[in-house]
C-alpha cells in the first residue's frame, strides 16, 4: 500500500502503513511490491536458524540428486517472505492473526528465484466481541519471475476500525 501520511503536529506529518477495516472490500486485489529474490545465504540461514537438517536445502551434492537437481528453498521461508511482503498493504495496523489455512505449495522454490505477491480480499465482518474491530480473510498467492504461482494461503485477521489502530494512539 502506498503510505500515507497524517498530521502530527505544525508542518509535520508521520508515514503510516496498513489499512483500517473500513478499508478492506470484498474483491479488492492488492498487489504487494517490491518483489524479493532468495538467495542462498537466505535458504542455508534459515534452515539452519530453525533446525530443519533436510540436506535438500543446504546440501548442493546431495539435492543434485533428488528430483529437482538443485537445492530447493524451505517452504517455511517461502511462506513467511510472502507473508511479510503482505504486511505494509494487508495487516500492518493488525490487532492479530486469527488463523492460517489452505496453505498450498505446487511448485517449488530455488535459490536465486524472486517471488512476488498479491492478496485479494474475500470476506470481512464487524467482530461480535470488539466494537472497535472488524475481522478480514484474505487469500495471498505467490509467483515466481516466471508466473509460475509457487504458494498460497488464507488468512484471517482482527483488523482495528478508523482511529482504534495503536499507530492512532501511540505517540512515538
Amino acid at each position: 500500500m502506498v503510505a500515507t501520511a497524517r498530521p502530527v503536529g505544525a508542518r509535520r506529518t508521520r508515514e503510516s502503513y496498513g489499512r483500517y477495516y473500513e478499508d478492506f472490500e470484498v474483491g479488492d486485489i492488492y498487489e504487494h511490491r517490491p518483489g524479493r529474490t532468495i538467495s542462498e545465504a537466505d535458504n542455508t540461514w534459515f534452515t539452519l536458524l530453525t533446525m530443519n537438517q533436510h540436506p535438500l536445502h543446504f546440501d548442493k551434492e546431495y539435492a543434485r540428486h533428488s528430483e529437482f537437481g538443485q537445492p530447493i528453498v524451505n517452504s517455511c521461508l517461502t511462506l513467511s517472505i510472502v507473508a511479510g511482503m503482505s504486511v505494509s498493504d494487508v495487516s500492518q495496523k493488525t490487532i492479530a492473526n486469527l488463523g492460517w489455512t489452505d496453505i498450498k505449495m505446487p511448485a517449488p522454490v530455488f535459490n536465486g528465484d524472486t517471488l512476488y505477491a498479491e492478496s485479494e480480499v474475500l470476506a470481512k465482518r464487524e467482530s461480535q466481541s470488539r466494537p472497535t474491530a472488524g475481522i478480514v480473510t484474505v487469500k495471498t498467492t505467490a509467483h515466481k519471475q516466471d508466473g509460475s504461482r509457487v504458494m498460497e494461503f488464507t488468512r484471517q485477521m482482527l483488523i482495528p476500525k478508523r482511529g482504534h489502530a495503536v499507530d492512532d494512539k501511540a505517540n512515538y
